[in-house]
Parts: C-alpha cells; sequence; structure tokens
C-alpha cells in the first residue's frame, strides 16, 4: 500500500509540474483564434491535425450579398472545426469531359455562406514556424470550393508544411459589378468580390496561422486555372501588400490578358438585373440564389475596378508595382480548351483568317492544317497556347526582366492514366493537381508505380520551393531558373529533366499579335 500511494504521489507530482510550467511546448488540440476557440481533428496515423471550415470572414447573405468581406461575430465556447464548411453558390456539379467527381466539389452543401477555410499541420507546438502555403481552387470563376477531394493537404503537410485552403465567392455572387453597388463602395469600386475574399483568407493567414505552427513571414500562394490567375491577381494588387512572399500558378496567368474595366462590368451588371427583372441593388439583393443562377451576367471573373486592380496585372508589374515574389509557374502538354466544336481544316483556316488577317499565313505555319486530324491537333495547341502557354511564358520573361526575381518554369507532360473515354485527354487540365498534393490515392484510375514516384517528385519540388523559394533539393532532378535568354522548363513526366522551352519560338510569335480577350 505504502509503495501505491508512493507511485501515485509521484505522478500528481509529474502531472503538477506539467501543468504549471507554461513555458513546455504543448502538442496542438483547441486553438484560440482571434474569433473563438476552435477543436479539429487528426488523420488516421495521428501525424496531421486538421481544422475544416474555420469561418474567416461573416456569411455575405442578405445586405452582405455583393459587399467586401466583413469581420466574423466571435463566438463563445469551443466550435468544431470537422468538417467542410459550405462550398460557394454554383451550378450543381456533374462530372463532365475529362473531370470526374474526384475532381470536382461534393454536391452538398452548396450555399451563400461560404467564407470558410481549412488547415493541415503537422507542427508539433504553435512555435514551430513552418512555411505556410495557401491554395485558391480552379473552376472559371464560376464553380469549385476547397472541398474537393483532390486538394486534401495532408501528404503535404505531413512534409513540415502548413497547408491552408480557402474558399471565395464564385460567379455572379463573386463578380458582380454593378452602378449602384460602385456608389456605395467606399473605394468607389464594384465586382471583384470574389479577390476580395481571398484578401480578408490571407488577412487571417497573417492574424492566425501562428497558432497552427505556422510562419506568417513564409506564404507561398497557390493555386490552378482560376486559381492561377487570381494568384497573379493577387501578386498585381496593392491590397495584398505583405500577405504573402512567394507565388505557384499552375496553367492560368492574368497577364496579357484583357480585362473589362469598370464601367463595362458595370453595364453587364445593368443589363443582368434587367434580365432579373431586378432593375435595383435592392432589388437584386432580394432575388434567390438559385434565381441568380438562372440567368448569368455576360462577364465572368476579376475586372480592372481601380481598387483590387487599379491597372492591369501586366501594367502594374512593368511599372514595378506588383509585390515582389519568387514564382513557380507552367502549364501541362495537353489542356487546350475550346469555346466550341473542333472545326473542319478549311473552317479552321477561315476562322484565322478572318480573325488574323495578313498574319494568318504566319500563324498557320506555326499550327499546320495539312490533314483534318493535324487541323484538330492545331485547334487544340493554339487554345492551349493562347490561354496557357503565352500567358504564362510572358509573365516568367517580364518577371526576369523587371523584377529580376527567380521564377522557374514547367509543363506537365505525363498522359494521366485512364480508361475508357478517359484516355483521348492525356496531360490534361487539373491532372497535375493529384501529383502535387499527392492524392492520387482518392482518384478512381489506373495509376501505374511510376505515377507515385513522380508524385512525390512533384510533391518534393512544390514543399521545398514554399520552403525556400527553389524547388531543387536532394534527391530530385535538377531544376534550372527560367531566364529570357536560355529558356529552361522542366518537363513533369515519369522521368523528369530540365529542357530549352520547347515551343518558344511559337510563343514568340503569338506574343506580336493582339492581346486576346
Amino acid at each position: 500500500m505504502r509503495r501505491f500511494y508512493t507511485s501515485l504521489l509521484l505522478l500528481l507530482t509529474v502531472v503538477s509540474a506539467i501543468a504549471v510550467d507554461s513555458t513546455k511546448p504543448r502538442p496542438l488540440g483547441v486553438i484560440a483564434t482571434r474569433s473563438g476557440r476552435i477543436a479539429g481533428g487528426r488523420t488516421a496515423e495521428g501525424q496531421v491535425a486538421y481544422y475544416k471550415g474555420i469561418p474567416f470572414a461573416a456569411p455575405p447573405v442578405g445586405e452582405l450579398r455583393w459587399k467586401e468581406p466583413q469581420p466574423v461575430t466571435p463566438w463563445t465556447g469551443v466550435r468544431a472545426c470537422r468538417e467542410y464548411g459550405p462550398s460557394p453558390m454554383q451550378a450543381t456539379p456533374a462530372p463532365f469531359s475529362m473531370w470526374s467527381a474526384e475532381f470536382l466539389i461534393p454536391k452538398a452543401p452548396i450555399s451563400e455562406d461560404c467564407l470558410y477555410l481549412n488547415v493541415w499541420t503537422s507542427a508539433p507546438t504553435a512555435t514551430a514556424r513552418q512555411p505556410v502555403l495557401v491554395w485558391i481552387y480552379g473552376g472559371g470563376f464560376m464553380s469549385g470550393g476547397s472541398a474537393v477531394p483532390i486538394y486534401d493537404g495532408a501528404a503535404l503537410a505531413k512534409r513540415g508544411v502548413v497547408v491552408v485552403s480557402i474558399n471565395y465567392r464564385v460567379g455572379p455572387f463573386g463578380f458582380l459589378a454593378h452602378p449602384e453597388l460602385t456608389k456605395e463602395s467606399p473605394h468607389g469600386a464594384s465586382g471583384n468580390y470574389g479577390l476580395l475574399d481571398q484578401l480578408a483568407a490571407l488577412r487571417w493567414v497573417q492574424e492566425n496561422i501562428a497558432l497552427f505552427g505556422g510562419d506568417p513571414a513564409r506564404v507561398t500562394i497557390a493555386g490552378q486555372s482560376a486559381g492561377a490567375m487570381s494568384v497573379s491577381c493577387l501578386v498585381a494588387s496593392p491590397l495584398a501588400k505583405g500577405l504573402f512572399h512567394q507565388a505557384i500558378a499552375e496553367s492560368g496567368a492574368a497577364i496579357g490578358r484583357a480585362y473589362p474595366p469598370l464601367a463595362q462590368a458595370e453595364q453587364a451588371g445593368e443589363r443582368y438585373g434587367r434580365e432579373l427583372q431586378a432593375p435595383s441593388l435592392a432589388a437584386l439583393r432580394q432575388v434567390p440564389a438559385e434565381a441568380l443562377l438562372q440567368h448569368l451576367p455576360a462577364l465572368k471573373g476579376p475586372i480592372l475596378d481601380g481598387y483590387v486592380l487599379p491597372a492591369s496585372p501586366r501594367e502594374l508589374l512593368q511599372q514595378g508595382k506588383s509585390n515582389p515574389i519568387s514564382l513557380l509557374t507552367g502549364w501541362n502538354e495537353d489542356e487546350g480548351l475550346l469555346d466550341g466544336p473542333l472545326l473542319p481544316a478549311e473552317g479552321f483556316r477561315q476562322r484565322v483568317r478572318q480573325q488574323y488577317g495578313q498574319r494568318a499565313d504566319s500563324l498557320l505555319h506555326f499550327y499546320p492544317t495539312e490533314s483534318e486530324q493535324s487541323a484538330a491537333n492545331a485547334q487544340l495547341q493554339l487554345a492551349r497556347d493562347l490561354r496557357f502557354g503565352l500567358p504564362t511564358y510572358t509573365w516568367v520573361t517580364l518577371q526576369d526582366q523587371h523584377l529580376r526575381r527567380p521564377a522557374y518554369l514547367y509543363r506537365f507532360t505525363r498522359k494521366v492514366p485512364a480508361t475508357g473515354e478517359y484516355r483521348k485527354y492525356g496531360a490534361f487540365h487539373t491532372g497535375e493537381v493529384p501529383y502535387v498534393f499527392n492524392t492520387l490515392g482518392v482518384v478512381s484510375r489506373p495509376w501505374e508505380k511510376g505515377d507515385y514516384q513522380l508524385a512525390e517528385t512533384i510533391a518534393g519540388y512544390w514543399v521545398n520551393f514554399v520552403r525556400t523559394g527553389n524547388p531543387n533539393g536532394s534527391g530530385l532532378p535538377n531544376w534550372p531558373a527560367f531566364h529570357a535568354r536560355y529558356k529552361q522548363t522542366l518537363l513533369l513526366d515519369l522521368t523528369p529533366a530540365a529542357r530549352p522551352l520547347p515551343d518558344q519560338v511559337r510563343l514568340n510569335f503569338l506574343q506580336t499579335l493582339p492581346v486576346q480577350p
């Protein structure tokens, strides 16, 4: 009995010492954010803690529809943050083209009340100061959400990076401009609410991420498609100063695109209201969310509003006014997205002549049409180059010439394994994302051993870049920085290798053509 009491006394002494020694690091558990305490969960093996559905702004509903995101109302008690918050309001997702269900948000819940973010961390304590990756999803500014299965951040968090994924408003909820909205804004602007959501999430990261073991002084923003275009807009925006330090843009860039000015977007917003029989802002705010999706405004995505974007991203970069960042960017081999059906060879040649006049024959030299098959390939390649290759190539070239900050360019060339109809899509748009997040396991495809190794390699490059601004590291093939003179790129296939940019002559020609809308 004496031995029992002695052991009990020793145990209580140890527990008491731990309790009173507040200087000892403690594992992450309940976290007291600036808005209130939250409780998360842990992955099955316990290595990564996750906190999902954390509100970073007030619900943008009612009178807050089409307003800059407002502060969260603080809560009492402990908020359970173990499930994703609602995805942004949009059409019900359904697989189409090359995108199977794993590339889309779950069908429910979908709501205007959508301003939530998620955090994955393997930091042993809040003092770990791990680098931070903030992910911005794609979806053409019309769809998407952070709950997409392939965006799970656990695998990257295991490598010592705090991963954050965020929601932002899309479609008419995120990018509607209107004269009355401009008038009520203290900044005399409207239309870029989705970008303002992203900025609000980045401010939340600056204020709270240290509580999760992250380092607010080492934040990398990253995104794919519309998410990558968002990244380039944020790099350009004066409102983003100091919110991040590096950028990753996959298959998308705002550089070289012609964005509409505020006045044009306001006119489109007025037409949209008339179509909905809601001629005033007050009437528009009364229209049910589902009804807003029945008629879509003519303009989609960011505009030059004079506030978030005072000028085009290209102008801001050339003037030295964009945020100084290191950059990792690239595009995929087979991601030509057409706005309509493939044309027969003669029809394609006629369209090129109508659009490019005296430059048509030169363009057709780079995109030959001797046969129906070559004409089909030419249309896909031209769509890829105009939409993804040219803006990205222009960005890294200007980055080298004006900012003189490092840029790393890649081309994802791995034809994603598939069966049935999916085989024809090859290295398709978004195909690289499960490799980046090392989430091949959630995608139902006939993966080969080499794909898992490629995912390890790509995740390694991305994590190294988040840590240091340089993707290179032990055991990885060398990835040289891009320079306007040498134009090196990394081909990401089963055997990654650096090569001179294979289509630089064609892209140089495209740079001489008028800017595409």
